[in-house]
């Protein structure tokens, strides 16, 4: 038999954690109380924005609570995502990152980094998966991959393509095509896609890597024609235009950027799981998946743990082509 003053301590901590349980299931329950913020770290008015835009949308009446979109550009993505990775870890500032802020930044920004992504930011969900195009000015003789290619090794280092900036996946794009195909490729950084598709068009850089969303109008009325796509197997969204892995000696490229939403590290599981099943049931709403597309975003919805070890196998991949064609903030 228990001395008494044991059994006592014993029963009085039962009873406090039993009293503590139900309220700590209300909070995680009553989650969310107030208004949540998405930090997207871009301007206004680009394509992460859009995005997030829609998304907030359909999680309000999911969430019962507004879904603010504030953004914080600058530093390649890294201003807003420090901000959310200062945040109090309570679900109620987010983040939309591309692959630039979450797998690639670490390995070309290294001395400027103030945050670890694996470390310090949670993994909600994947959202979208964006393919990029590759597309030419119509005045060059070269209507596919193979082309494109040839015409390469016969003027070594004389074509350039346009990005929207260093280190991004498109950048990484065309250093991997170099790569794999053997081909010197010069490379011209821009601040966004319409000015890298205008020069494009008018010939100042012979070729582009772009989303496919961006790059749609130009498309359409012939100002840049279409050759590839960067996805590991034709997209969707553009099932006419050949992947450039359909190329012999390519069928292992790939290489797209993608959207997802995380959180503070420390955000509790109950809150991440809650926020995974709310944008996983509003990317299956057909408008929202509609205008998605449109904007050239595969939906691509993803349990956490699944998004979790995704962005470690990319961050894998992105470092080896960061490290063989050496890029760095300068070039």
């Amino acid at each position: 038999m228990l001395p008494r003053r044991r059994f006592t301590a014993r029963v009085l901590g039962a009873a406090v954690l039993a009293a503590m349980a139900p309220a700590t299931a209300l909070a995680q329950a009553a989650y969310p109380a107030k208004p949540v913020t998405i930090i997207v770290p871009f301007s206004p008015g680009g394509g992460v924005d859009v995005m997030t835009r829609l998304l907030a949308e359909k999680l309000r009446p999911l969430l019962g609570q507004v879904v603010n979109v504030e953004n914080k550009a600058g530093g390649s993505g890294m201003i807003g995502a420090v901000a959310a990775v200062r945040a109090p870890a309570d679900g109620y500032t987010l983040l939309m990152a591309t692959a630039g802020e979450t797998a690639i930044n670490p390995h070309v920004y290294k001395a400027k980094m103030q945050y670890a992504p694996q470390k310090d930011l949670a993994p909600v969900s994947l959202v979208v998966k964006v393919p990029n195009v590759l597309v030419v000015n119509p005045a060059l003789p070269i209507k596919s991959t193979a082309e494109l290619l040839a015409y390469a090794k016969a003027h070594p280092g004389k074509l350039s393509y346009g990005t929207s900036g260093i280190g991004n996946p498109q950048h990484l794009a065309g250093e991997l095509l170099e790569k794999m195909a053997g081909v010197p490729l010069t490379h011209v950084p821009y601040r966004g896609a319409s000015n890298q598709l205008t020069d494009t068009a008018g010939g100042s850089v012979d070729m582009s890597f772009v989303s496919l969303g961006g790059a749609r109008p130009f498309m359409k009325d012939g100002r840049v024609r279409a050759i590839a796509m960067t996805s590991p197997k034709r997209s969707a969204l553009a099932p006419d235009i050949p992947a450039l892995s359909e190329t012999k000696g390519l069928e292992d490229y790939a290489l797209e950027n993608w959207f997802g939403l995380f959180a503070p590290a420390a955000t509790p599981a109950a809150v991440v799981g809650k926020l995974n099943d709310a944008v996983a049931q509003a990317l299956k709403d057909p408008e929202l998946a509609k205008r998605l597309n449109e904007l050239g975003g595969e939906v691509s919805p993803m349990a956490p743990a699944l998004f979790k070890t995704f962005i470690r196998d990319e961050s894998r991949r992105f470092a080896k082509i960061v490290q063989d064609a050496n890029i760095t903030p300068d070039n």
